[in-house]
């Protein structure tokens, strides 16, 4: 059996090497992209505020907690509440506040890749190995558990109207979560559950990044839903990319092998697009496949129409996301164009 290399949500390796299709790009050299210039000082900041946050008198959950987060990543929410405040404030430093915001909703998503790689049985995580690895699958849960308080604990210090957010974004997450996990090897999973998940899974904590940013820059609630609304089609592009990758590029590239998801029974846009015209694949899903089937499988979907299907539904949500900074008032007009041109380079990924 093939190691599991976990990265199924959102979330490849942020320390990782490019991807070096023609014109893809990983995640990573898309911010760098943004060409923000408070932008990398305001991230080592907020790296020196996340190592504060998970400091513990107790040296062994001092020690789980803050794994991960000094294995690196390519921190895309902190960056996401950044520049949102960048959009409602103008490029200059982002006040202690945000970076509180943005700290508070990177330890949540760490917080839930703890809890994911117990649930995917996952040997690594960003090049190391995975706290439920190392240690063990108690000491993971409770370490996810400790983020995602220490998370709350940020939030609530930003009012209450934060922390009621964080709350019911944390409760979304595990919506989207649960649903997968009721649909796993489930070949009549279909498009509506699929972006129901990934609304709650992905989605909904890069809106509320966004969200955050505007809250504490106290923009206009026409502006706020504005933001919100940028970041939430922001996941749902991201997401869909990201599982059109994991069908297109090589283990190479990926830094896991070829079909994942489909190897986990997570049947994702491009493989439901291709069962619907192909009964052959449609009779091999329902069933953790070996690696030579994944193979076939994956050769299946790369024949049919879904790999363009889906990346122009991500395509969609691009739009959307430039459309809803478009339409908003009090904004920075050079962030709003770098963050237009950030989505651009998300979807030239499958390419």
């Amino acid at each position: 059996m093939r190691p599991v290399v976990s990265d199924r949500t959102c979330t490849p390796c942020g320390t990782g090497p490019r991807h070096p299709l023609t014109g893809a790009k990983d995640a990573v050299s898309i911010i760098d992209d943004l060409s923000l210039e408070p932008l990398p000082g305001d991230l080592a900041r907020c790296e020196q505020r996340l190592s504060e946050a998970v400091v513990h008198d107790d040296k062994l959950l001092g020690d789980v907690a803050g794994h991960l987060l000094a294995a690196g990543g390519k921190r895309l929410r902190p960056t996401l509440a950044m520049c949102a405040a960048y959009a409602a404030q103008g490029a200059s430093a982002v006040s202690a506040d945000v970076l509180t915001g943005a700290a508070s909703v990177e330890l949540v998503h760490v917080g839930s890749l703890y809890h994911d790689d117990v649930i995917d049985e996952a040997e690594t995580r960003r090049g190391v190995p995975s706290v439920n690895a190392r240690w063990s699958n108690i000491t993971a849960i409770l370490a996810g558990d400790f983020l995602l308080a220490r998370a709350s604990s940020l939030a609530a210090s930003l009012g209450a109207d934060v922390a009621a957010l964080l709350a019911d974004t944390i409760g979304e997450l595990c919506r989207g979560q649960v649903l997968e996990l009721q649909y796993l090897f489930n070949a009549e999973r279909d498009e509506e559950t699929y972006l129901s998940s990934i609304e709650g899974k992905t989605a909904s904590l890069l809106a509320t990044a966004a969200r955050v940013g505007g809250m504490v820059s106290n923009v206009h609630p026409a502006t706020l839903d504005a933001l919100t609304q940028f970041g939430h089609h922001l996941g749902m592009c991201f997401q869909i990319v990201d599982d059109v990758l994991d069908l297109t590029q090589s283990e190479e590239q990926l830094g896991k092998p070829s079909g994942n998801d489909l190897h986990e029974g997570v049947y994702t846009l491009p493989v439901i697009y291709a069962a619907r015209s192909d009964e052959s694949l449609r009779t091999m899903l329902g069933r953790r496949l070996d690696w030579p089937d994944v193979e076939i499988a994956r050769t299946k979907v790369l024949a049919a129409d879904a790999i363009a299907a889906a990346t122009a539904v991500a395509q969609a949500h691009a739009t959307k996301a430039r459309d809803a900074l478009d339409g908003a008032e009090q904004l920075d007009t050079t962030v709003v164009a770098r963050l237009g041109a950030m989505v651009d380079g998300l979807v030239t990924r499958s390419f």
